[in-house]
């Protein structure tokens, strides 16, 4: 069992940025992918970033050059730092986990077990 903790959500204006934090406990070292997802309600979950034990990354189009998934291993903490940051990345953002995802499969939530609460991120135009 994983147990994720995320935080660092928070409200602010478009052009801003915010880093989020996934703190990880449990098993953490049967965990070999990691992810971050974000949802808006009435709306279907989106890949946003994911990032695998041996450093492969993978970002959705929508983010890439903004946004940077990274991991402290030490702290067993993942990031998601958020740049530029426009009105429509508003959403709840989750961090997920799992011991191992098709590469393909990365950005698509149903093939991760563990899940945080989620933290709120908020961009006004």
């Amino acid at each position: 069992q994983v147990q994720l903790v995320e935080s660092g959500g928070g409200s602010v204006q478009a052009g801003g940025s915010l880093r989020l934090s996934c703190a990880a406990s449990g098993s953490t070292g049967s965990s070999g992918c990691w992810g971050w997802f974000r949802q808006v309600p009435g709306k279907e979950r989106e890949g946003v970033a994911s990032r695998s034990t041996v450093g492969t990354i993978i970002y959705a189009d929508s983010v890439k050059g903004r946004f940077t998934i990274s991991k402290d291993n030490a702290k067993n903490t993942l990031y998601l730092e958020m740049n530029s940051l426009k009105p429509e990345d508003t959403a709840m953002y989750y961090c997920a986990a799992d011991s191992s995802v098709p590469y393909a499969s990365r950005l698509l939530g149903q093939h991760y077990r563990y899940w945080g609460q989620g933290t709120q991120v908020t961009v006004s135009s």
